[in-house]
């Protein structure tokens, strides 16, 4: 008893000297809260303005929240100091860039076109600083590569992905890419992952690493990168510990429902102003949350358009305000690590909040308007002294002050929802910052409102199939199907986007993608082929035409001296691109089936799930493999239960079966169908497969040798008379 006395006595005494220390303003997950008296509290409780001591007691509160936190964390910043990775304290605009962009790569030459991508990006809001490209989700999992794979799965392997970051670099625009600690179910790496990882990112000459879904990257990773060499700046998806702080000198912020009239103070950034957070926002199409906090914060934004195939652009309106942001950050850059940083300076107006930055003699301050209508004249107050003179940055003006007693105060209009800057410096402000008033000048002639703001969705089309040679009867090796009334109803399966627009694609009956299709058509006659296209029969169309793809990279990968394994004769072809298979098609004066067209053979009319009925048969497809590399495709002719009504067999559970491919400005997309027996565990971020006849798969489209995988194959239709 009185040992439970005494370890009571205990924990309240360490309960209360816990709460000694705790700030009157904690962090709310990534951000710190404002003064309270910033904040409206509704008609009933009305506004008081904040008074000189209100703001004091905040700021000195939120001070000591920070060196102690220090203490606490025992934060050491030997990372920050690295002449390696100071780049980062000026990487403020970054997109996440999906290697299927279109800006990115062009097939047709096949050459990546790093200039053509990042004009566009300099054309519509200013350009970047550096750039997180993305190579794996969502298309990893539908075979055996792992992340690691996927790059080394892009055009030119590891020589052109080299000399890929090369352009980049010569661009001065850094190179991030991405992580996935889920990657568990595919190829096993053959060594830690800490080491393989910074061993690539050397060979190809890359500048960080994006944890993807990781709340904090392990010391580990810096510490596999710093024994080699090669130095790599860690950005972590979510939130990591304080302590991390000291090895994650990145950080995406992403604060989602945190978005407040009073912007919060990002606690990483307070913690370590050199710290660099971007702040993550996708499927916000109004970005001027983003860019106002990270204003207020002097930090940078994820400025991420192309989301897993899905276009979320930025309107006319915030990409001038991104140029307009970041072009200032870029400026003033040195100021926005100062330790004594100021958050929420007193200003004049409510609705209008500032972060002050000394640096020696000058001081900047960072200013947005939170409220709907413009804000013009008298703005804040600064104690006078002699020969000091101030600046409106974001107009490019001198600004003349108004003595009042020992202050004076600056007058400057901030439009609404918009950005202020100014520099308080003696003598002349240095041809640097003449240099960005004078663009900031031009940049500003036109007010950001009369900039569109009206978010718009990005058509796609459906790439035409031409039709072939009508044939009277049924060709060897395929079934007749005869036409008729069709509703044809199907949804994609992607993981991401609920039903947005701009999810999956667009049909040439509808007027956006989206992710749920349903539509009465009629279904002309034409002729399947009863089983997939297998390697003997590939084998005979690369006798006959000797067949090279111009992109060899993974072109019937499994095969070895020109010709497939002993026994897999009978098994379907993969490792072949949609090019490829359209190659042996027109060969074969056949074509590629559009997906209706698979899904009636494989349901007929009357809707069932499967193409043998209703409900899942496990003998109807081949033993699903959860292992770490693909055993192979079982024969196309080994799962007769698995037939549908017109008798075609081998639809769903071996391989996918191209279909149809749709373009958009930005990205193409290929229709799988049919699922396949490969099925990696660990994760949900696997390529999901689509058995039943409702559904179907979208693979981004980048290159062939990238699009090219160990479970994709196809088969072939011919129009009947």
């Amino acid at each position: 008893m009185l040992r439970l006395i005494r370890s009571g006595i205990l924990f309240a005494l360490a309960a209360a000297c816990a709460l000694s220390q705790d700030s009157r303003y904690p962090p709310k997950n990534q951000l710190i809260p404002g003064p309270e008296c910033l904040e409206m509290k509704g008609l009933v409780l009305g506004y008081k303005a904040c008074e000189a001591e209100d703001y004091q007691s905040w700021l000195k509160d939120v001070r000591h929240w920070r060196t102690e936190r220090r203490i606490r964390i025992g934060f050491h910043d030997a990372r920050y100091e690295n002449p390696a990775l100071e780049w980062i304290e000026r990487s403020f605009i970054q997109p996440q860039m999906m290697v299927e962009d279109r800006y990115f790569y062009d097939p047709a030459a096949g050459k990546y076109t790093v200039d053509r991508y990042l004009d566009d990006l300099e054309t519509r809001y200013g350009g970047i600083d550096a750039v997180l490209i993305w190579p794996t989700y969502p298309n990893m999992g539908i075979d055996d590569r792992n992340q690691q794979d996927m790059i080394r799965s892009m055009p030119g392997g590891i020589a052109g992905v080299r000399q890929m970051i090369a352009d980049f670099h010569r661009r001065g625009v850094r190179v991030l890419f991405p992580m996935m600690m889920w990657d568990q179910g595919t190829r096993d790496p053959g060594k830690p992952w800490p080491a393989a990882i910074a061993e690539l990112m050397k060979e190809i000459g890359a500048d960080g690493i994006n944890g993807d879904t990781q709340d904090g990257v392990p010391l580990a990773f810096s510490e596999a990168a710093e024994k080699i060499g090669h130095a790599l700046a860690f950005e972590p998806e979510g939130s990591p510990s304080d302590e991390a702080l000291a090895w994650n000198v990145m950080t995406w912020g992403q604060y989602g429902g945190q978005f407040g009239f009073v912007p919060g103070v990002d606690r990483f950034r307070w913690l370590e102003p050199r710290h660099m957070v971007n702040i993550s926002d996708r499927w916000n199409r109004s970005k001027n949350d983003d860019l106002q906090y990270a204003f207020f914060n002097g930090e940078g934004w994820e400025s991420w358009e192309n989301i897993w195939g899905i276009w979320n652009g930025i309107t006319p309106r915030d990409g001038e305000a991104t140029r307009r942001m970041a072009t200032i950050e870029r400026g003033v850059a040195s100021f926005l690590t100062s330790d004594e940083w100021q958050p929420f300076y007193p200003m004049h107006r409510y609705g209008v909040f500032a972060s002050r930055w000394p640096r020696g003699p000058q001081t900047v301050w960072t200013i947005v308007n939170r409220n709907e209508y413009d804000v013009d004249g008298r703005q804040m107050a600064v104690t006078a002294q002699e020969g000091m003179r101030y600046f409106d940055l974001y107009h490019g003006a001198e600004l003349h002050p108004e003595r009042e007693g020992s202050d004076v105060v600056l007058s400057f209009a901030i439009e609404a929802h918009g950005f202020g800057a100014i520099l308080a410096t003696r003598g002349e402000p240095g041809d640097g910052v003449g240099k960005l008033m004078a663009a900031m000048r031009r940049m500003t002639e036109k007010p950001l409102a009369s900039y569109p703001s009206e978010w718009k969705t990005m058509p796609q089309k459906m790439v035409e199939i031409a039709p072939t040679k009508p044939a009277a009867k049924a060709p060897d090796g395929m079934v007749k199907i005869d036409g008729g009334e069709y509703v044809f109803k199907v949804q994609g399966i992607e993981i991401e986007g609920y039903n947005d627009i701009g999810v999956d694609v667009q049909y040439p009956w509808e007027d956006m993608p989206r992710r749920f299709h349903e539509h009465r058509m009629e279904i002309k006659p034409f002729y399947i082929d009863k089983y997939p296209v297998t390697n003997a029969e590939f084998k005979k169309f690369i006798d006959a035409t000797h067949y090279r793809p111009a992109d060899e990279l993974n072109f019937l990968r499994d095969w070895k001296n020109g010709t497939y394994r002993e026994g897999w004769d009978r098994k379907p072809v993969t490792w072949v691109s949609m090019e490829d298979a359209r190659a042996y098609a027109n060969w074969a004066g056949k074509r590629l089936p559009h997906e209706w067209e698979w899904q009636y053979a494989a349901q007929g009319g009357d809707g069932r799930l499967y193409p043998w009925g209703d409900k899942w048969q496990p003998s109807a497809v081949p033993q699903p493999d959860q292992g770490r590399t693909l055993r192979g495709p079982d024969d196309v002719d080994a799962h007769s239960a698995g037939a549908s009504a017109f008798g075609v067999m081998d639809m769903v559970g071996n391989v996918w079966q191209w279909t149809d491919e749709y373009v958009d400005e930005h990205t193409r997309g290929g229709i799988l169908r049919g699922g396949n027996y490969y099925q990696p565990q660990g994760s949900i971020w696997y390529f999901p497969e689509a058995y039943r006849n409702d559904q179907h798969g979208k693979l981004l489209l980048m290159a062939p040798g990238y699009d090219r995988s160990g479970t994709v194959g196809f088969r072939c239709v011919v129009d009947a008379e």
